[in-house]
């Protein structure tokens, strides 16, 4: 027979796994059953914990909420203060998996099976906008850019970071844990591999460079050749305008790709850093002043694209709550990856869950970092779900490597 305990920890893990898996299906459910595992921890009386970056993520929520009581439309930012909810998943899954640290083979599972099928729907989609091109005559490029691969989600930039985050997960299970998963599992690589590649974000492409590398150094240095090869087969046997997406980094189409677009807008974000450096324009009022301080040096009419944010995290939280809380994010993100290394060297050699774990986490981290080199990603919902989640892992794997390390 189970003891209460055991049956309430039972029911918070399927309730933190299906929270998490369904980030990759539908982002209302996964959050309506965040709040169900909230709940549930409150009602068993289990703690809510915020491991070290607690602290860092108290002071970007009050730099938050100043900026946007000081901006022209406090009531319309209202958003962004509701979004730090998703912050919730840290406590829910450190509390969770720090006393059932062995299922977090249920949770790569999970993804696995979620993000698989919404890359395979993506892969689907792909093929079936290239067949509708063919028979149209419509010029599969232009028509393909502004209409790109989803699978499950509402937008590729969406897409593209999640299958990511996934695919570099399930690579730091395979070369680090001593467990294995299922052998379709490791075959999931493939499908969100594949997503990525006929995804043509640029900025995924670009992320997953780094994040790989620094999965495959620490596995094994003499084997990083494998990511150049996966790189050159790519170009070789992508369909042909894959390859033209490839060039478009220095050879853009003009106002197809948004070489361009990004540019103006930096150049805009800048100058309203210029402006209020302090606590920035205020929560959701980067679209409705963008307009306003566009420097008078950019001509007019702008290039086609979206001008809601600054397709940069960096700029974007600048601007909008002010640098003093853009450089908290990043003491918050630095937190992580500091305690992650420093957790990595108290390791003994060998596969291990930690090791997973860890190099998972900072792994993904980096790709999110680069991500945001281009996009808002974290401004995403899912995408900064996906990354709490694993934030509140990663600190499962450190507090649990840290204390076996201290002396007796």
């Amino acid at each position: 027979m189970f003891s209460d305990s055991q049956r309430q920890d039972s029911v918070l893990l399927w309730t933190a796994i299906a929270a998490a898996a369904l980030i990759h299906v539908s982002i209302a459910i996964s959050q309506i059953l965040l709040g169900v595992g909230i709940g549930l921890m409150l009602v068993f009386r289990r703690k809510l914990q915020f491991p070290r970056i607690g602290l860092p993520l108290l002071v970007f929520f009050v730099l938050t909420f100043i900026s946007l009581l000081h901006s022209v439309d406090p009531w319309g930012g209202r958003a962004q203060i509701r979004k730090f909810y998703v912050f919730l998943l840290i406590p829910l899954m450190y509390g969770v998996f720090s006393r059932q640290f062995s299922k977090l083979y249920y949770v790569a599972a999970g993804w696995a099976i979620t993000a698989t099928a919404s890359g395979a729907w993506g892969i689907i989609q792909f093929f079936e906008k290239y067949h509708h091109s063919q028979v149209t005559g419509e010029d599969f490029y232009t028509a393909y850019v502004g209409a790109r691969i989803t699978g499950f989600e509402s937008h590729w930039m969406t897409f593209g970071a999640l299958q990511l985050s996934v695919l570099l997960f399930l690579l730091a299970q395979l070369l680090f844990s001593k467990k294995r998963l299922p052998s379709w599992a490791y075959l999931s690589i493939l499908v969100l591999g594949t997503a990525i590649c006929l995804g043509w974000t640029r900025s995924i492409w670009v992320a997953a460079v780094p994040s790989t590398l620094y999965l495959f150094w620490f596995w094994k240095p003499k084997m990083v050749w494998i990511v150049p090869a996966v790189i050159i087969l790519f170009v070789a046997i992508g369909p042909g305008d894959t390859h033209e997406r490839l060039v478009s980094f220095i050879n853009p189409h003009g106002d197809t790709d948004s070489n361009e677009h990004r540019v103006v807008t930096w150049i805009t974000g800048l100058e309203m850093i210029k402006a209020h450096p302090l606590l920035g324009l205020g929560p959701e009022q980067i679209g409705k002043q963008f307009k306003s301080y566009v420097p008078p040096s950019i001509p007019r009419p702008l290039p086609t694209g979206y001008y809601g944010h600054l397709h940069n995290i960096y700029l974007q939280y600048a601007a909008e709550r002010g640098v003093p809380a853009m450089l908290v994010m990043l003491w918050f993100i630095g937190t992580m990856l500091w305690d992650a290394f420093r957790a990595l060297r108290k390791l003994p050699p060998g596969r291990s869950e930690e090791r997973f774990v860890l190099h998972a986490a900072i792994a993904i981290t980096i790709a999110i970092l680069v991500e945001g080199l281009f996009e808002f990603n974290l401004g995403d919902s899912e995408v900064l779900m996906m990354f709490v989640s694993i934030v509140g892992l990663a600190y499962c794997a450190i507090n649990r490597t840290l204390s076996k390390a201290l002396p007796a």
